[in-house]
């Protein structure tokens, strides 16, 4: 299925123009040329990318940046008219994936669009309530997750744990740090509880409880979310 992009930009005729080249490139278009419009096409649709003018009327770029990040890992190209470095560095500390100047080459524009997708298509995607990672389907509004279409019965702890470790793939957590953060600061037990929860996961939702693919194991140190292939 072709990619889906929100185009964010005032000026009608770029927005028209750009859409115009994606659609014969093979995506699927969507446009919004103030702030207000972004945001809500953003809360009603799942977009695999977003081009995203900084000047915005209503709500401005950086601001949708910051918010649409923490809401997903959806990829975002800033636009701006200014050449100013100050601009870029701002945008890409709100989350943004890349970064272009105007007046810009589109064929430059498609280049860096086909490379974040492929980088794209290899982690996991949040796409408003859902976390998808290869054949791993977590839907968080309705607490419910399905590998190989097939739905996976968790416990509410077991369910939270791969939701907080799957929103930070890479990222290394100690088991302290899974107590705090899952069971709380007033848990009084130890810390082989986070083991046993681990352990179930992986026999859950790994192919080979084995030999995991999903939550790894750095020794020594804690648990971590893979998404790579």
């Amino acid at each position: 299925m072709e990619a889906r992009i929100l185009i964010v930009d005032d000026e009608q005729l770029l927005v028209k123009g750009l859409a115009k080249s994606l659609d014969n490139e093979g995506y699927e278009t969507d446009v919004a040329f103030d702030g207000d419009t972004a945001r809500k096409k953003f809360n009603k649709s799942n977009f695999d990318l977003i081009i995203l003018d900084i000047m915005l009327p209503e709500v401005d770029g950086l601001t949708l940046c910051r918010e649409f990040r923490s809401q997903s890992e959806v990829p975002i190209i800033m636009l701006t008219a200014r050449g100013d470095d100050v601009d870029k560095i701002i945008g890409l500390e709100m989350g943004a994936d890349d970064y272009l100047a105007k007046p810009f080459n589109i064929r430059e524009l498609l280049a860096r669009i086909k490379a974040i997708l492929r980088r794209a298509g290899n982690k996991t995607a949040k796409k408003g309530n859902r976390i998808i990672t290869g054949d791993l389907i977590i839907d968080i509004a309705k607490r419910k997750v399905s590998v190989n279409n097939s739905e996976v019965d968790l416990t509410g702890k077991e369910f939270d744990l791969l939701v907080h470790m799957t929103g930070s793939p890479g990222r290394i957590f100690s088991r302290d740090k899974l107590l705090e953060d899952i069971w709380g600061y007033d848990y009084i037990g130890e810390d082989r509880t986070v083991d046993v929860h681990i352990r179930r996961l992986r026999e859950k939702i790994e192919a080979e409880p084995g030999k995991p693919r999903h939550i790894l194991t750095k020794w020594g140190v804690g648990y971590y979310f893979n998404d790579e292939e």
